[in-house]
C-alpha cells in the first residue's frame, strides 16, 4: 500500500498528464473538490492530401501519338464489327427505330449520340473533292471527323462547310457540320435548338 505522500504525488503526476492544458494552480484547485472530471483532448488527425493524377497535356498527347491510327490498322474490314455495334447502340437508343417512330425524336437522339462506328457520306461541301466520300467514323474531334473508306484510306474531313448523311434501317439523317462543331462529350450535354433554315 502506498503512503499518503506517494499517493498525492501519483495523483498530481496523473492529473498533469491527463490535463496538459491546465497549470499547477488550476490542478490544485481541482484537487480541493470532491469530484475531478478528467478532460480528453483528441489528437488532431492530419489529413492526407490526395495527389491529383495529372493527365497528359495536349502537346504531350501529340508527341506520344496517342490518337494516331497505325498504317497497318487502317483497314475498312477491321472496323465493320464496330459499325455493327454502333447500329445496335442506335437501335437501343431509339427504342428499335420502328416505322411509326417520329423523325424529329430520332433526329434529336442522333444529335447527342456517339458517332464512332457510324457510316457517313459527305453529301454537300464547299470543297467539291469531299463530296461523295463515304466511310466509318473512327475518331470525332471538335472540328473534324476521321473516317476510313472502303478503299482503306484514312480521310480527315472538316466539319465546317460540309453536310454529312448517315443511314440506319431506312432512316436517313443529315448532319450540318458547321452547326456540329463540338466534341462528342460536349454534344451529349448540349441542347440543340430547332432552326428553320440551315445552310453550309
Amino acid at each position: 500500500p502506498q503512503g499518503s505522500e506517494e499517493a498525492k504525488a501519483f495523483v498530481n503526476a496523473f492529473l498533469k498528464r491527463s490535463m496538459p492544458r491546465k497549470n499547477e494552480e488550476a490542478i490544485q484547485d481541482i484537487l480541493t473538490r470532491k469530484a475531478v472530471v478528467l478532460e480528453h483532448y483528441p489528437k488532431k488527425k492530419t489529413k492526407l492530401k490526395r495527389k491529383k493524377t495529372k493527365g497528359f497535356t495536349a502537346k504531350q498527347r501529340r508527341e506520344m501519338r496517342l490518337f494516331e491510327i497505325e498504317p497497318e490498322q487502317q483497314r475498312y474490314a477491321i472496323f465493320l464489327p464496330l459499325h455493327e455495334l454502333w447500329k445496335q447502340y442506335i437501335r437501343d437508343l431509339c427504342h428499335g427505330l420502328k416505322p411509326d417512330a417520329q423523325p424529329h425524336m430520332v433526329q434529336a437522339k442522333l444529335l447527342k449520340a456517339d458517332l464512332h462506328g457510324a457510316i457517313v457520306t459527305v453529301t454537300k461541301s464547299k470543297c467539291p473533292s469531299y463530296v461523295g466520300i463515304t466511310g466509318i467514323i473512327l475518331q470525332e474531334f471538335k472540328h473534324v471527323f476521321k473516317i476510313i473508306t472502303k478503299e482503306d484510306k484514312l480521310k480527315v474531313i472538316p466539319k465546317l462547310n460540309n453536310v454529312f448523311s448517315l443511314e440506319i434501317d431506312g432512316f436517313i439523317s443529315y448532319i450540318y457540320g458547321s452547326k456540329f462543331q463540338f466534341r462528342a462529350s460536349e454534344r451529349s450535354a448540349k441542347k440543340f435548338k430547332l432552326k428553320g433554315t440551315i445552310d453550309l
